[in-house]
């Protein structure tokens, strides 16, 4: 796993995004199209308003959602599919297709087969993604299941991510988070080609180092991460001040 530590949270976005945007142009080149995986949350949002005013053919790539909560409609204001919309569909018009998460769906488990079976009709060139502050990748929340085969899986969130949700001003209160949602798998993230991991904030740093420099374990999804040959971790400062060679950066 590669890490890049910028001085600033719109360095590091811009990084993030131009490289992942490179991959995404690679791929079109390569294969005549691209697949990618989207995550949602405060750490996303200025990589995506870089990416989306980066030079792609938008009509050549098709585009899969992490997460998203149950019970939770589409126009609800905390909405990962309204997040997406306003943030990304919105702003690439004609992208070629935009596999979203119906996490709201009366049938979760019919649910589940339908986003497994479209995801795996293509290989994925890049995953967007974040880490949580307990270290969970998507909602895969610690411990986490690093045996799961299914490309996407009902999670029951824990009280360190809802409480997260609170402080980033999604919610007013920890009860009014869902528990449960459907997120990507552990496995279905490691097949994309070139991961590309967005983490800002000195709320993150003890995660980070745990992803980086301590054990590949359950406890602490985010360190599966060092065992793909082609991620990238985008850290600012404050992110990666807990870090014992912070210095070096």
């Amino acid at each position: 796993m590669r890490v890049q530590v910028l001085d600033t949270v719109k360095e590091m976005a811009a990084r993030a995004a131009r490289d992942g945007a490179a991959a995404i142009r690679t791929a079109i080149r390569d294969r005549g199209e691209a697949t990618i995986v989207l995550a949602t949350g405060t750490s996303q949002i200025e990589m995506l308003a870089v990416l989306t005013r980066e030079d792609i053919d938008w009509s050549r790539v098709m585009a899969y959602h992490l997460d998203e909560y149950c019970g939770i409609d589409r126009d609800h204001p905390v909405s990962f599919r309204r997040y997406m919309k306003e943030r990304f569909t919105d702003r690439v018009p004609g992208l070629k297709s935009f596999t979203w998460i119906d996490a709201d769906a009366n049938d979760l488990d019919a649910e589940l087969v339908r986003l497994g079976g479209a995801i795996e009709q293509t290989p994925v060139d890049v995953a967007f993604i974040g880490i949580g502050e307990n270290g969970h990748l998507a909602f895969n929340e610690p411990p986490a299941d690093f045996d799961a085969t299914s490309p996407y899986i009902l999670v029951t969130l824990d009280s360190v991510s809802r409480q997260q949700q609170v402080n980033e001003g999604w919610f007013g209160h920890i009860d009014q988070v869902p528990e449960v949602a459907i997120s990507m798998s552990l496995r279905q993230i490691l097949k994309a080609k070139t991961i590309v991991c967005t983490v800002p904030d000195a709320r993150k740093a003890k995660a980070v180092r745990a992803a980086i420099e301590g054990e590949i374990q359950e406890d602490c999804p985010a360190s599966i991460l060092r065992v793909h040959a082609d991620a990238s971790l985008y850290l600012d400062r404050a992110a990666a001040s807990g870090l014992r060679f912070f210095a070096r950066f």
